[in-house]
């Protein structure tokens, strides 16, 4: 493992494990996380993401390598579907299969990693991130929901219009949404040349610069205060199709598509993040797999310590 390798991902492992020391010790209760969860998600990360965007010009933006990630989100979830078949519990363990945590933990990896450059590759896969698996996952449970509820009663069919509401409401909630809000945001105030004065500018920088340090000690106190219970057997499985068989799958897909370089490297590192904590927020509304899911989050994030130092050793390859 190169020098780059370990000076990006002690930092990271350092705070978590500060978080994880304050989670036990109980510096922070439980009853506080959501607090201190609300004001990563819609005060620190909005500041952050609207300015790493607003000097970006769409121009500079490749798709290609997003592409990549989607495709290789797609064939696991499918293929997660086809092995557990079309209901709540597989469609909400297809989206653990796929989900990184992009935000919480990503934005800060690939910035000490890879710069600048590498965190605006990261933003654009963040800015649809979201928008695509998040809306596909809702339109997938419903539908599985209908499916139940017509197997069990034996009625055929759906209510479309109920579904076209369905659609909507998830399209709507992941544009209103306070990550990928503010880099579209970010995007629209580039492209018309203006700067930020200066006193604007200033608590938005050292708000965004608190981002990163605060959600990763975050990360660290939601592993203490999170039990895996009986669960871990099959929250390792989850781990292991999330961090390695993902990106394995991503980097496949983008050499096949031609794609070389930090693009690349910055979507095979992203895909191998641990699971995003918005699956747990599905399996509680969906009332399905709520323990194998949170377990499943905890050993992916503690897994990822040594997994994705794995994948950006051999990352430098591409």
């Amino acid at each position: 493992m190169n020098a780059s390798v370990i000076s990006s991902l002690l930092p990271v492992v350092l705070l978590i494990a500060a978080g994880y020391l304050a989670g036990r010790r109980r510096w922070i209760s439980g009853a506080s996380v959501k607090d201190l969860s609300n004001l990563i998600f819609l005060l620190l990360a909005p500041a952050l993401l609207f300015r790493a965007m607003s000097t970006v010009h769409v121009e500079q933006l490749s798709l290609r390598p997003v592409a990549a990630y989607f495709i290789a989100a797609g064939l696991i979830f499918a293929a997660t579907l086809l092995w557990r078949g079309f209901n709540r519990t597989a469609a909400v363990l297809a989206l653990a299969n796929t989900y990184s945590n992009t935000v919480m933990i990503g934005i800060a990896l690939v910035g000490l990693a890879y710069g600048p450059e590498g965190t605006v590759v990261l933003l654009t896969l963040i800015s649809l991130h979201s928008l695509v698996l998040l809306t596909s996952a809702t339109v997938v449970l419903e539908l599985a929901v209908a499916h139940e509820h017509a197997t069990r009663s034996g009625a055929g069919g759906q209510d479309r219009k109920a579904m076209a509401r369905t659609v909507g409401k998830a399209l709507r909630n992941a544009i209103v949404h306070p990550v990928p809000l503010p880099i579209l945001a970010g995007l629209l105030f580039a492209q018309t040349g203006w700067t930020m004065p200066e006193a604007i500018d200033t608590p938005i920088r050292l708000m965004g610069q608190a981002f990163s340090p605060v959600a990763l000690v975050m990360v660290g106190i939601t592993l203490a205060l999170t039990p895996v219970g009986l669960h871990w057997r099959g929250a390792l499985v989850q781990a292991v199709v999330k961090n390695l068989v993902h990106p394995l799958l991503t980097a496949a897909l983008g050499w096949a598509f031609g794609l070389r370089g930090l693009p690349l490297t910055v979507m095979v590192v992203a895909a191998a993040l641990p699971i995003g904590a918005n699956v747990f927020l599905f399996s509680q509304r969906y009332r399905t797999a709520e323990e194998l899911v949170t377990a499943s989050v905890v050993v992916s994030t503690v897994l990822a310590l040594v997994t994705l130092s794995l994948v950006m050793a051999l990352a430098g390859y591409l």
